[in-house]
């Protein structure tokens, strides 16, 4: 009880010492750290970064305004400035100087952030900035030149006297690359704006395509292409000057907005830039003007610190030595007690080793609690698996011998499966050799109905084509006559006209005629008139004597087309008979076309049916060949399973033997050595011969002639005969000679080797014996049930009598049905019957998986 109640003081002082000597070394530390210089080396650190943010922080508002001007040399310096800055403040905001600063120290990194901001927008527009600023160093150089190569060309134009639209439009390209100068020259000086750069791209675009009309012309500009060749050569020198072009100028106006921003951001920075530097005097100034204090580096203060903590050091020592020594007694008790314990658990479960079963270990509330429970455990499990042991082993033997009269069974419907097999395979293959010969009838007559089709096709489609041409040449008749006949309309108009023409020449000739009397009458002043009005009467006369002539003609023209028109009437009565006829025989020829198909079709259907019953007959011939193969597998799988019987009932034994020198509660100590180890008499394991597969193999290979099946009568002894009897497994009372027998006097016979043994054997060996021998029973339980396992799936394999039975009347009804008809007539009948039949054989019968025994059909 006093143990008990000085250890947590003893703790606790232990925990006070070591805190207190923790808090020497610390301050020891601290004092020949600040002795050193360490404490000096680090203000003085601080009042380096104070002055470098203090000369960097004047530097930021020259380098930002330069570097938004495009100056390569100012943006890499900002951009080091800035890193160091961060660097800089980064060291110095750890300082203990700013505890009291800290409202300061955050107004300041709000400006920092802000300022940083800005640099951030100015650093990306580098690449923009630096692209304006090259393009303005070209553009000064090239000006002057450009702007002489415009006055060259002006007066080259007037010279050569030029229209005046191509004059002005020169004099308009000279102004416009004027103010793109002028807008370059804001750009350079840093003053560009959004309306500058917008007014400086429509220039740019307006001047290429003012170019472009002179190089080529333009009608909507009213540009007329430059001819003279010295002319086209200035333009092309000027062009090469200006060299700025609709896409390069759309760039430009992009990289003047992130120019604008970056310039933005600089006037930003530099309205900032006060606030900035107030700032970072403010917190720097504590830094350089602090001195180094000294107060607690003081040797004495360290002298006294190291007396106490040697003092401590000693205090602790004894504290340890004074616990160490009390818990050595301790565990030497606890240790004396586990020893104990240890001896009498093993005393007790020493017959253990030696397959006594029947111990126990006392469980106590010692060390060895636990082990004795689990040996306990052990020892229950082991004498449960062992009585199952000897259980399984007189089970198994039962087992055996109802297994080999059921493998012996499997032989002999093996055998007779054989020969039916062989039989039913032979008529297949001469069925399947008939219905071939069917199929090629079929399909030859399949061929020249399908020529008759394509020759009633070819017929039908001339008659379309003959249709086609007919009724073309009505139209053409038909066009041709309404032709004809406005050609009458039009000599109608003519004779009209011819008419009008003869009043005319009537009236005019009495006009005439009234000349000549006046002219008479006038005497000697009308003599020139009237010859005058002899000559008009004489052309009078003249076309008088034309009309009457024309209109004869027109007479004749239109009594000619009257007969055309008649004439092409009738040709067309005789076209439209014709094309009725044509019509009626292509009807015709359809009516043949469609019996064709039709007959086509039906030939093609028995040619598909034929081919159909092939398939299906070689289909069936496979299956056949299948079942044989089954057949051969089930002889090996007989004779495998008579040798797992046999290795199995030698398993049998082994186990019996295994277990024979356990000691089991209520076996008063007697073995079961003979009684185990007793063998059932007639265990020859059955070799069943392959010559039955081997002939059934033979008859597979090639088909042969039909012969006449005939039914045997329904009590014959074979697959009429119920399967499931032939299978059924005896019980152990049906089996009296092969079930073992187990007699007390061979018990105790058996067990008493172990009574006599020595028990001198050390608790280690008899551990390890007792381990080897739950290894030996391991895997005798694992190869036994292995070998049940195989003998289950070998008697599976071999239930397949029922399945093969029902597939064999299955073949022998489509044979029958198939005989009863005559094969090389092939009419409809016995088509449909042959196809009702193939469809009647299902193929899922013949699957090796049985789940349930199928009935024997007769």
């Amino acid at each position: 009880m006093n143990t008990a109640a000085g250890k947590p003081k003893i703790s606790l002082l232990v925990v006070a010492l070591v805190l207190v000597m923790l808090a020497m070394v610390g301050y020891l530390a601290f004092s020949f750290y600040s002795m050193s210089g360490g404490g000096s080396d680090k203000a003085s650190a601080s009042r380096a970064a104070a002055s470098d943010m203090r000369a960097g922080s004047y530097r930021l508002s020259d380098l930002s305004a330069r570097a938004s001007g495009g100056d390569a040399g100012a943006l890499k310096d900002l951009s080091q400035l800035v890193q160091e800055l961060d660097a800089r403040w980064d060291e110095l905001r750890m300082d203990s100087v700013f505890v009291g600063l800290q409202p300061d120290v955050a107004a300041f990194d709000s400006i920092w952030n802000d300022t940083k901001k800005d640099i951030q927008i100015i650093l990306a527009a580098d690449k923009d900035a630096l692209a304006l600023s090259g393009m303005v160093r070209v553009y000064r150089g090239n000006q002057e030149a450009l702007q002489a190569g415009l006055t060259e060309l002006v007066e080259l134009l007037m010279a050569r006297r030029v229209a005046g639209s191509t004059l002005a439009a020169v004099q308009e390209l000279r102004w416009r690359v004027e103010r793109i100068g002028r807008n370059v020259e804001k750009l350079a000086a840093g003053g560009y704006s959004l309306e500058a750069a917008d007014q400086y791209k429509r220039d740019a675009a307006l001047v290429d395509r003012i170019m472009a009309a002179l190089e080529s012309g333009d009608a909507a500009l009213g540009i007329n292409r430059l001819i003279p060749s010295d002319a086209r050569e200035k333009l092309d020198s000027v062009k090469q000057l200006f060299g700025l072009t609709p896409v390069a100028a759309e760039a430009h106006y992009k990289a003047a907005e992130q120019v604008l921003l970056a310039q933005q951001a600089s006037a930003a920075l530099e309205g900032r830039n006060p606030a900035l530097l107030e700032h970072v005097a403010l917190l720097t100034d504590p830094v350089l003007a602090r001195g180094v204090s000294r107060g607690l580096e003081s040797p004495q203060m360290a002298l006294y610190a190291g007396l106490f903590l040697v003092v401590g050091l000693s205090l602790l020592g004894l504290t340890f030595y004074l616990g160490t020594r009390e818990r050595l007694k301790t565990t030497a008790e606890a240790n004396k007690a586990n020893q104990d314990a240890i001896g009498q658990l093993l005393d007790e479960i020493e017959g253990l080793g030696e397959g006594d079963l029947t111990v126990e270990a006392s469980v106590t509330e010692g060390i060895t609690s636990a082990i004795a429970d689990a040996i306990n455990l052990n020892v229950e499990q082991l004498r449960e698996l062992v009585s199952r042991i000897v259980d399984t082993a007189g089970n198994l033997s039962s087992s055996t011998g109802a297994a080999r009269a059921t493998v012996m069974q499997a032989a002999e419907l093996s055998e007779h499966q054989a020969e039916e097999i062989a039989g039913a395979s032979a008529a297949i293959n001469e069925m399947a050799v008939t219905i071939d010969q069917v199929s090629a009838n079929a399909a030859e007559s399949a061929a020249v109905a399908e020529k008759s089709v394509s020759i009633a096709n070819k017929g039908a489609e001339i008659v379309r084509s003959t249709m086609s041409g007919m009724d073309g040449i009505r139209e053409q008749i038909q066009d041709t006559s309404k032709r004809i006949k406005r050609l009458g309309e039009s000599s109608q108009e003519i004779g009209d006209i011819v008419s009008l023409i003869n009043d005319i020449a009537d009236q005019t000739n009495i006009l005439a005629l009234n000349a000549a009397i006046q002219a008479s009458m006038a005497g000697e002043a009308g003599r020139g008139f009237a010859v005058v009005a002899d000559e008009v009467q004489r052309l009078a006369e003249r076309s008088a004597n034309a009309t009457k002539q024309i209109a004869a003609l027109v007479k004749t023209i239109q009594t000619d087309t009257n007969e055309a028109v008649a004439s092409m009437e009738q040709t067309t009565s005789e076209v439209v008979s014709g094309a009725s006829l044509a019509q009626d025989a292509g009807v015709a020829l359809s009516e043949i076309e469609t019996v064709s198909s039709n007959l086509a079709e039906l030939i093609q259907d028995i040619s598909t049916a034929a081919r159909h019953q092939s398939v299906t007959a070689g289909h069936i011939s496979k299956t056949m060949n299948v079942i044989q193969g089954i057949t051969t597998k089930s002889l090996d799988g007989t004779n495998r399973t008579a040798a797992s019987v046999g290795e199995l009932a030698d398993m049998a034994v082994e186990l019996r033997e295994s277990v024979a020198g356990f000691k089991l509660p209520g076996d008063s100590a007697v073995r079961t050595q003979q009684a185990l180890t007793g063998k059932v008499e007639d265990r020859a394991k059955p070799v069943f011969s392959a010559a039955p597969a081997a002939a059934l193999a033979g008859t597979a290979a090639a088909p042969t002639a039909l012969s006449p099946i005939k039914e045997e009568p329904a009590s014959r002894e074979g697959p009429s005969e119920t399967p499931a009897a032939l299978f059924e497994t005896k019980s152990p009372a049906e089996t009296p000679a092969q079930e073992p027998v187990f007699d007390d006097s061979e018990l105790e016979e058996a067990f008493a080797e172990v009574d006599a043994a020595p028990k001198s054997v050390k608790p280690a060996a008899d551990t390890q014996r007792f381990k080897d021998v739950l290894a030996e029973q391991s895997v005798a339980l694992d190869e036994i049930d292995y070998l049940s396992e195989r003998a289950m799936q070998d008697a599976e394999e071999n239930d397949l009598e029922a399945t093969l039975a029902e597939a064999e009347s299955t073949l022998l009804n489509v044979q029958a049905a198939s005989l009863d008809d005559d094969l090389g007539l092939m009419d409809d009948s016995f088509a449909e019957e042959l196809e009702a039949e193939l469809a009647s054989i299902d193929l899922d019968e013949f699957d090796l998986e049985l789940d349930e025994p199928s009935s024997v059909r007769s």
